[in-house]
């Protein structure tokens, strides 16, 4: 399922934004779309869950595969980490 437009995320509602891929990635597609809301659910209850089950002071953030329709999360470690990469 090819997604050509930015989606919903399922966890918040809001508009997922194009975030571009390192070089080194081995991804089908140059970018994912990524739910970069800093109130979303998902984020928010990722960071006590890694915590809690891997004892790391990291979270995720909802991912989509705009090739495949994959949804994955996306590790993060900081509020700003991956924001550099947002593809306006």
């Amino acid at each position: 399922m090819k997604i050509t437009e930015p989606p919903i995320c399922s966890h918040c509602s809001e508009l997922m934004k194009k975030m571009e891929m390192p070089n080194e990635a081995a991804y089908d597609s140059p970018f994912m779309y990524v739910c970069f809301n800093d109130d979303c659910p998902y984020y928010v209850k990722g960071w006590e869950w890694m915590l809690e089950k891997y004892n790391v002071k990291t979270s995720y953030r909802h991912r989509i595969n705009p090739s495949t329709g994959f949804e994955s999360p996306l590790p993060v470690w900081s509020k700003d980490a991956m924001r550099d990469r947002i593809i306006k």
